[in-house]
């Protein structure tokens, strides 16, 4: 009898720091389509405040400091379509910054470009590896797909570090900026964009230089995509005239320094 009630104490006091555990936080997966709302005039665009108050909660960003006119220049590198090399060529000869997002597909495929942003100075970023919808994967698969491009980038690189993530498709959660950002990223999102990325549909250098020059404002994060040959031959003219407006191309690092010691 002794013996029972002694297990049946241990059983009690068991269950008693189970249920009184302090709870894990727990993070809304609600997925939300990022999106902005662009201003006339070159003003600067805004997004909805429960957005703003997510990314100020977990570190990310979708524009710079609205007070200066400054332009942060970044691409999306899901696969190869012949034109990076050409926008390469363009921000060498115009000293321009830029990020590249890239996926695993293009760590896999295109290994010289990537030595090559690296060597000219760029910062590649975080895609994930098969461009999932990142809130409707769980824990260990978003873990799994950040550190995969990672470790293929040092394998590449010989560089540890990776800071930035832009989230496939533009989809997000409480859950999946709280866990990337415990992984060490920033989430970056945009402030400029237009549909650039179908490949079949390019409707000329003009066309993309007139929607890049309407769009753009102080602190405009710029998501353009390197398959778009409009991109690519639009983009010398675009670097040329922003810049004769008084823009002036900085790049993600040059936002969290500032940003890191402005003060409070």
């Amino acid at each position: 009898m002794t013996k029972r009630i002694i297990l049946a104490l241990i059983f009690c006091i068991v269950c008693f720091f189970i249920v009184w555990q302090p709870s894990v936080e727990a993070y809304s997966n609600k997925t939300y389509n990022w999106s902005f709302k662009p201003s006339r005039n070159n003003e600067p665009a805004t997004t909805e405040s429960h957005y703003i108050e997510l990314l100020d909660k977990y570190g990310g960003f979708f524009i710079g400091d609205t007070s200066r006119k400054e332009l942060y220049l970044t691409f999306d590198n899901g696969y190869e379509n012949g034109y990076t090399a050409v926008i390469l060529d363009v921000l060498k000869d115009k000293q321009v910054p830029a990020t590249f997002f890239v996926t695993g597909h293009y760590l896999e495929t295109e290994q010289e470009l990537i030595r090559r942003m690296v060597g000219e100075g760029h910062i590649v970023g975080n895609h994930s590896w098969h461009h999932p919808s990142l809130p409707n994967v769980s824990d260990e698969r978003l873990e799994r797909e950040l550190e995969k491009v990672k470790g293929k980038f040092t394998e590449i690189t010989g560089i540890q570090e990776m800071h930035y993530l832009r989230p496939p498709r533009g989809e997000f959660s409480e859950r999946s900026l709280a866990l990337s950002e415990k992984l060490g990223y920033t989430n970056v999102f945009w402030s400029m964009a237009y549909k650039d990325w179908e490949v079949d549909k390019q409707k000329g250098a003009q066309y993309a230089y007139d929607q890049i020059m309407k769009r753009i404002h102080p602190g405009a994060v710029m998501l353009l995509h390197s398959v778009s040959k409009d991109n690519a031959e639009a983009l010398e003219r675009v670097i040329d005239d922003a810049r004769a407006e008084g823009y002036e191309f900085k790049s993600l690092d040059d936002y969290m320094l500032d940003k890191q010691l402005k003060p409070l």
